[in-house]
């Protein structure tokens, strides 16, 4: 009994000491699981936002031919109506004839990378050494979304939101609709802009 209190006492004083480094593995994936996707958004400050309340989507001439969304019909399609849906939510009218206020420009676009990740060497005890350690390598393909928000008065950009996340594959167009509405919201989440 008391050599199996001494071997539960010496596992329990291992994993205190070793604790912290669990927790600093634990934390990036946890993180990595729940940002999805990373955004960025800036803007023009000397802009007043308050001004803006119509808009229009661009028009076909308007819009660079090589952009991965002009292969996918159906991908722009849902893209163009979660943003109406947001900007609806916040107030903004689409209006098809007239001068609206803005213009809303979609991009995307698709990158290869490439993780290297280099584990090890791991150490059994101070006077035994280093050992083992191995490199291994995975390949992603990174999508960016920008949503584009140009002053439709002086054809100026005003407002850009870049979405940047893993492309993912979906078989299931309800669940490749939540990716797309969970992006947009996120994306659109700071437009239009407090002034501070």
């Amino acid at each position: 009994m008391q050599i199996i209190n001494k071997l539960l006492k010496i596992i329990l004083i291992y994993l205190v000491k070793h604790m912290k480094k669990l927790l600093v593995l634990l934390i990036p994936i946890i993180l990595a699981d729940c940002s999805s996707i990373n955004v960025v958004t800036d803007y023009d400050q000397t802009r007043d936002f308050t001004k803006y309340k119509t808009y229009r989507w661009a028009k076909l001439k308007e819009v660079n031919e090589k952009d991965i969304l002009n292969k996918n019909s159906f991908l722009r399609k849902r893209i163009q109506s979660t943003i109406d849906s947001v900007l609806k939510e916040k107030d903004f009218e689409k209006i098809e004839k007239g001068d609206p206020d803005f213009v809303v420009f979609i991009h995307a676009g698709i990158q290869p990378r490439m993780n290297i990740y280099h584990h090890g060497p791991y150490w059994y005890h101070p006077w035994w050494g280093p050992y083992g350690g191995y490199t291994s390598v995975s390949y992603y393909e990174q999508g960016t979304l920008v949503i584009d928000i140009v002053d439709n008065s002086e054809k100026e950009l005003s407002w850009r939101g870049l979405g940047t996340g893993i492309v993912k594959r979906f078989s299931d167009p309800n669940t490749l609709q939540e990716e797309i509405d969970f992006t947009v919201s996120k994306i659109l989440e700071d437009f239009p802009p407090l002034r501070k």
